[in-house]
């Protein structure tokens, strides 16, 4: 850590993290939009075709193979960057971390203040019933995952074409607008509407 960063750090009180992709690819997670990002990898359907709300619904099972390949890094660790914040919190400093990622390890580093404005591979819900799933679950599922009631399991991750959950993007920009330095990392900030928040 730079020592000007350290400077702004000793004197904040209540710092909010902002971060995306980025932020994991020290823990072996590929981000999106760099040169070995997900978006540059060769497919047959472009990734942000098969992350859309239209191709889960239109082609599921395509969608699952692609979801648990390379969505779901459940053997994956948090690195420096995540458990530096999960200190900055439990020293007092940190008041909220804002992360575009779906991968759970702010938290599994020890962040209890996490929004996630794109949701999480570590939730899955039924759309029938609403009965909820772990990623182990999805990861080990073969096909398409159904539920015990016959209803269709969906992550509860923002797909594209899909809104951010209100109450969770409400919490974000309070905690952005209340904090006396807001740290941006990982991210490119090319993400809509996320990459708004700063502003």
């Amino acid at each position: 850590m730079s020592n000007e960063l350290q400077e702004i750090i000793s004197g904040s009180k209540k710092i909010v993290f902002f971060g995306g992709a980025g932020v994991s690819t020290e823990s072996g997670i590929p981000d999106f939009r760099s040169a070995d990002g997900l978006y540059n990898q060769k497919y047959d359907v472009p990734p942000e075709t098969m992350l859309s709300h239209e191709y889960f619904f239109s082609h599921t099972e395509d969608f699952y193979r692609f979801y648990r390949d390379k969505m779901l890094a459940l053997d994956k660790k948090p690195n420096a960057a995540h458990l530096k914040l999960a200190e900055l919190e439990a020293a007092g400093k940190l008041t909220a971390v804002v992360t575009q990622n779906i991968d759970g390890l702010h938290q599994a580093a020890g962040s209890k203040t996490v929004y996630e404005l794109h949701g999480s591979v570590h939730r899955n819900y039924c759309r029938k019933c609403g009965k909820m799933y772990d990623a182990w679950y999805m990861q080990s599922s073969e096909g398409v995952p159904y539920c015990e009631c016959g209803g269709l399991i969906k992550p509860d991750v923002v797909l594209y074409g899909e809104p951010l959950d209100e109450h969770t993007v409400t919490k974000a920009l309070d905690a952005i607008s209340s904090c006396d330095t807001l740290i941006v990392a990982g991210t490119s900030l090319t993400g809509y509407p996320a990459a708004g928040f700063i502003r």
